[in-house]
């Protein structure tokens, strides 16, 4: 019998039963289901191409497959390839599902509000070369990372990392994102790289930035540090070729909890210990595999839910529904609690067999969201742009909130 060959089909069999049927992550084998399945469920071409197709083709080549044995390896394979095609059916329908919500979340007609220079950058060919041959490599050539700029005092949890083009744009918008881990663990320059360089290749400035994790931090020990690198990107920013009055909040999973309290905690003093007098707003907030319930022993203010007012700015919120670490219910929950209270717009994308971490990885699922996000932010940026030319003028910014 091929003992590689076997090892190998099992290897991606496991990874692709993972990816249809997750298991929690709080039951046994929760965390092989979490780390495997992803893998599977994002990289299926890649998947099967490498570590079905090829190996296949090689074992017949050496006339490995002459017993019963090598005969089952062989099926296997087969079956494991279907499930394959059932995965990268589901995340191919992602761009319609996506496209639904842009229209239930902005309005049917929101393509048509979006200024000519914007929607132009928004007309582009799926990277197919990139999702099939390259799906880990998540760099650009055209995209400079700037390593390491100190925000804060507590070492190297207090450093960020900005994105630009080579080319040093001029009055760019600028998007912050945080990584997650579960307030635990985590590094900027790991999560979402696919979403930093694609909006830094158009011109944005991005930033990734590390932030203090338990135990020696708590909440809000972490919103303060957000709001500290929104302080750092008004003050420096233009030294990349940003204009920060356009900023946005991001982040996945834990990271995803803490745009969304940034974004509803607009210039609140109660996080902005020492500077209260820097201005904390923000334009949009978009949030992946996020986190919305309450902080690890904490009560419901640590949550973003009871910060919602009317006047919170425009959520994207997307998760998947197979997700094994946030309930999908979860999301469902702040999405319609973010609805009825808020006057700004929300986009909620439920991406069919999607998993905690899709954002990883250039993916048909992820790259679908990336584009959803570029159209997302062309619409805010348009609307805030005919607000400042308008007789009525620029929508204010948030009050400062008093002391809680």
């Amino acid at each position: 019998m091929p003992v590689g060959y076997l090892i190998t089909v099992v290897l991606v069999a496991i990874g692709t039963l993972f990816a249809l049927r997750p298991v929690p992550w709080s039951r046994p084998l929760g965390r092989v289901s979490y780390f495997a399945g992803v893998a599977a469920n994002e990289l299926p071409f890649a998947a099967f191409f490498w570590m079905l197709l090829l190996p296949t083709a090689l074992a017949f080549a050496e006339g490995d497959i002459d017993s019963a044995g090598g005969w089952a390896i062989v099926a296997l394979a087969a079956v494991t390839a279907t499930g394959l095609a059932v995965v990268a059916c589901q995340a191919l329908g992602e761009r319609d599902r996506i496209r639904r919500a842009l229209d239930e979340g902005l309005g049917a007609g929101w393509r048509a509000a979006v200024d000519a220079d914007l929607a132009a950058g928004l007309r582009r060919r799926l990277p197919l070369a990139r999702i099939l041959l390259l799906p880990v490599f998540r760099r650009r050539l055209d995209v400079r990372r700037v390593a390491n700029r100190a925000y804060g005092d507590a070492g190297r949890r207090n450093l960020l990392d900005l994105y630009h083009h080579r080319a040093r744009p001029h009055g760019a918008p600028v998007m912050i994102h945080l990584h997650g881990g579960g307030y635990s663990g985590g590094h900027k320059n790991s999560q979402s790289l696919p979403l930093l360089h694609r909006l830094a290749s158009q011109g944005w400035v991005c930033v990734s930035a590390n932030y203090r994790l338990r135990p020696q931090a708590q909440h809000p020990d972490h919103l303060i540090d957000l709001k500290k690198v929104i302080g750092w990107v008004r003050r420096h920013a233009h030294e990349y070729g940003a204009d920060p009055t356009t900023l946005f909040v991001a982040g996945s999973s834990a990271g995803g909890h803490l745009a969304a309290l940034a974004a509803l905690t607009q210039n609140d003093p109660a996080f902005q210990p020492g500077f209260a007098d820097v201005d904390t707003s923000v334009s949009g907030a978009i949030c992946l595999n996020a986190w919305y319930g309450p902080y690890y022993g904490q009560g419901p203010e640590s949550s973003p839910e009871p910060h919602i007012t009317a006047d919170a700015p425009p959520f994207f919120l997307a998760h998947g529904d197979k997700d094994t670490l946030v309930r999908v219910a979860d999301a469902r929950h702040f999405a319609r609690q973010l609805r009825r209270t808020s006057a700004a717009p929300v986009v909620y994308a439920e991406l069919k067999g999607g998993h905690h971490a899709f954002d990883l990885f250039h993916s048909l699922r992820f790259e679908a969201v990336v584009d959803a996000v570029e159209a997302f932010t062309a619409w805010v940026r348009s609307r805030d742009r005919n607000a400042a030319t308008s007789p009525l003028g620029r929508p204010p910014t948030p009050p400062r909130r008093g002391a809680r």
